[in-house]
């Protein structure tokens, strides 16, 4: 009786995890250095969806033919991400030697493409808000048919 909200809730807090991802991406869309202060640009993170839904103790069978819905299978690097160089030798963070010599690395991280998925999350977000409550008000109308 309850699937469709178990759903909508999985793809509600997928999109959570999605958007707060984007939101990491775009602070740090021109942070060059790490946390020891080396030139080491931020990688852009990407958000892993799989079918089916973790349980309430944090538990999920891949076998299991019952789970309905979508959980976050792993936040990881993008891979296919090639860090762009511009060449400005006047740059603190141009790099000192080597055969980019006087190029300053790059984060990659294209902002309008971060909103556009921004958007695209929080659409998905708002339609399983409206199935959540479609299936609270189909689920209300069925309890006063048979009180």
């Amino acid at each position: 009786m309850f699937g469709s909200l178990d759903i909508s809730t999985s793809g509600m807090i997928a999109q959570r995890v999605r958007l707060d991802t984007i939101s990491a991406n775009l602070a740090n869309s021109n942070t060059l250095l790490d946390e020891n202060g080396e030139v080491n640009p931020y990688r852009r993170r990407e958000v892993f969806l799989a079918p089916g839904r973790v349980d309430g103790k944090g538990v999920f069978a891949d076998g299991d033919t019952q789970s309905m819905g979508v959980r976050v299978r792993s936040i990881g690097l993008d891979e296919r991400q090639v860090t762009p160089r511009t060449y400005d030798p006047s740059s603190p963070f141009a790099f000192k030697e080597g055969p980019f010599k006087g190029y300053v690395a790059e984060t990659g991280v294209n902002t309008v493409m971060e909103n556009i998925n921004a958007v695209e999350a929080v659409r998905a977000y708002e339609a399983n808000v409206m199935a959540a409550e479609a299936s609270k008000q189909m689920m209300a109308s069925a309890l006063r048919l048979l009180a």
